[in-house]
């Protein structure tokens, strides 16, 4: 498995404004977006191109443009809805799928309530967003769905991840890469990642 950490400057300095326990829902959203946009440069730097003519003011030209059926973006839900909507600003023509899971607290084995992705998902680039991938049950579990769906072409594109859940992904689904902007320690006793950011989507809502 390709494991593919972003480590430009900004990322780093907004995800560790993220950290902070003292930085208030809106604006942890806002830095969540502004991330999300930067992780998109890495996520699609090897989309395929095409040549296609342009009609500049001086002249037709053939220049490059993103070849074949547009990519699928699927959002765990709840929380990779925050990497979701600022990767949609980028790529507004994306087609989006989610996938509803949630955590039993005392097994910390993911459980489904809702799945719906783009058709054609198997002649498409899927890339699954959510902000954590700590135990990596939840992202296994979504990604088993996706492939059981068609879906081909997996990456998967988080905020944090655990070495526990880069271990799970490994052997799972060892073909699928991970983009991260950061790997942490370890877990805790309760599946959360240490040193971590809390719960991404408690604190994109306001609802810890």
């Amino acid at each position: 498995m390709t494991v593919t950490v972003v480590d430009h400057p900004l990322v780093q300095h907004k995800l560790s404004l993220m950290r902070d326990k003292s930085t208030p829902s809106n604006q942890f959203r806002q830095l969540l977006r502004e991330i999300s946009h930067l992780l998109a440069y890495e996520v699609t730097r090897d989309l395929p191109l095409e040549m296609r003519d342009v009609e500049t003011p001086l002249q037709t030209a053939a220049m490059p443009h993103i070849a074949g059926k547009k990519l699928a973006l699927i959002s765990i839900l709840r929380a990779g809805n925050g990497l979701l909507d600022g990767i949609l600003e980028l790529i507004p023509s994306a087609r989006v799928g989610f996938v509803g899971l949630y955590r039993d607290e005392e097994t910390l084995t993911p459980v489904q309530y809702y799945f719906k992705v783009p058709q054609a998902i198997e002649d498409r680039l899927v890339i699954v967003v959510d902000p954590m991938l700590a135990t990596g049950n939840s992202s296994c579990a979504a990604i088993d769905m996706l492939k059981e769906a068609g879906a081909k072409n997996i990456l998967f594109l988080c905020l944090l991840a655990a070495p526990e859940g880069l271990q799970t992904m490994a052997t799972q689904h060892p073909d699928v890469p991970v983009v991260t902007a950061a790997i942490d320690k370890k877990l805790n006793e309760i599946g959360y990642i240490i040193p971590g950011l809390g719960d991404a989507g408690d604190r994109m809502y306001g609802t810890a």
